[in-house]
């Protein structure tokens, strides 16, 4: 999905301003194509799940580069997106933000390219929380945040209704997603029971007869 949006926006482009960019044998959707299936390849397995690269270090030759220009920032931005929605729709995760630079050395011959990929943590911005009945907040970070009965849960709830591993909170992505675990009495967002869903700041989340907020910048 990912990809495809990219191609499309590439599209666009290519009828507008940056048109003379494309006129070569490297298509950027090549590249587009190559850093997913890098992803792909050098994605690790950890007990929160597929973790993928989030740095990448797109190498071209200096006559492709010349002949992007101008457009090399957007197309950063543009490989960015990709390499998040690509993230989204096989559910990996990151240890820290995107980033995509495309750079230019002098050995590579015209249409040639190379991709570098690497994990690089960066420093964990909260932009997300889980507001309890008492008014306190449970920051969201990278990590997943289980709700239940049992004491080593990171939200402890003494809702006789509340099953002790009850649902989870995770980020998958850009996105945030709650997760019910198969709890006796179910878990509600808005009411609605649900089996997994992406939250939107502002939703009640129901667990028992406990009912907390999720709240994102």
């Amino acid at each position: 999905m990912g990809l495809q949006q990219f191609e499309r926006r590439l599209e666009r482009l290519v009828e507008g301003a940056f048109a003379k960019a494309f006129r070569g044998e490297l298509q950027p959707v090549e590249i587009g194509r190559r850093l997913t299936r890098e992803m792909d390849l050098e994605r690790t397995v950890s007990v929160r799940g597929s973790i993928a690269p989030n740095m990448f270090d797109v190498v071209v030759s200096r006559t492709d580069y010349e002949r992007f220009g101008r457009f090399v920032d957007v197309l950063q931005k543009e490989l960015t997106d990709a390499a998040k929605e690509h993230a989204k729709s096989e559910r990996y995760l990151f240890v820290g933000p995107v980033e995509v630079t495309i750079g230019w050395d002098p050995d590579l011959a015209p249409s040639s390219y190379e991709i570098v990929s690497e994990f690089k943590e960066g420093e964990e911005k909260t932009t997300a929380w889980i507001v309890l009945a008492d008014g306190r907040r449970v920051a969201i970070g990278n990590e997943i945040v289980t709700i239940g009965r049992l004491p080593e849960c990171a939200i402890v709830l003494t809702d006789p209704n509340c099953s002790r591993r009850h649902a989870q909170i995770r980020r998958e992505g850009d996105t945030v997603v709650i997760v019910d675990l198969g709890s006796t009495n179910g878990t509600r967002v808005n009411k609605v029971p649900i089996r997994d869903q992406v939250l939107a700041s502002g939703d009640q989340i129901t667990i028992g007869t406990t009912t907390l907020r999720y709240e994102a910048l």
